[in-house]
């Protein structure tokens, strides 16, 4: 029996500006998910990310979209989620816009993208997930949910994009934590809505990063 195929990985430039981007993904998850975005561009459909900040798994999205010729699309409102704002545990005043007063990580973002290389793979979507998702016509790859964790933004990302994945694709979910002692439940929860609503299989998991891949209707 011959052994299983190694998954993919970027390569080391590529790896290395994710390493060097602001954020907060790890990088054994941030292989995990660019292993899941190698297999969900397959499908000729555009990957989407919902949550962006600062650009650092938009990389490893963007590069496993410039592979199999499809594009990667990413959206937030860039004023930052409720956990980093002034007085919270993940706030970073240098990406305070001096001028408002507000978070405003679209220009590290662009930054970012530039220094990788990849601003040509990549459609920066600016604005709520709900709304973009309202517009939004056609079917996608792969949804990568990691963007606000209350229960209202989860909520509305998954309810929003998962009617969207092609069958077969991929809804990732990252910062799924089973026990509230390691984090927020809202991701959480809607990976077990997605579960129990029988459009899912459960195909990966690393650490928080849970992969399922549509194999029904009834989302």
């Amino acid at each position: 029996m011959s052994a299983p195929a190694a998954p993919p990985v970027p390569q080391p430039e590529v790896l290395a500006a994710f390493e060097a981007a602001k954020g907060f993904m790890p990088v054994d998850e941030g292989l995990a998910l660019y292993a899941a975005a190698v297999g969900a561009a397959e499908l000729g459909l555009p990957l989407v990310e919902v949550g962006t900040y600062c650009g650092r798994s938009t990389i490893l999205l963007a590069d496993a979209a410039r592979t199999a010729g499809v594009m990667a699309v990413t959206v937030d409102h860039h004023r930052g989620s409720e956990e980093q704002q002034p007085g919270w545990e993940y706030h970073d005043p240098t990406v305070v816009d001096p001028e408002v007063g507000r978070m405003d990580t679209l220009p590290t973002f662009r930054r970012t993208l530039h220094a990788a290389g990849l601003e040509d793979q990549v459609v920066a979507m600016v604005g709520r997930s709900p709304q973009v998702a309202a517009l939004w016509q056609g079917s996608v790859g792969l949804v990568f949910i990691d963007g606000g964790h209350t229960d209202e933004h989860a909520t509305a990302d998954y309810e929003g994009w998962a009617p969207h994945l092609a069958p077969e694709g991929l809804l990732v979910i990252h910062d799924v934590f089973a026990d509230p002692a390691d984090g927020g439940q809202a991701p959480y929860r809607i990976y077990r809505r997605a579960l129990a609503s029988g459009a899912f299989t459960e195909v990966a998991v690393h650490r928080s990063l849970h992969v399922l891949r549509r194999t029904g209707p009834g989302i």
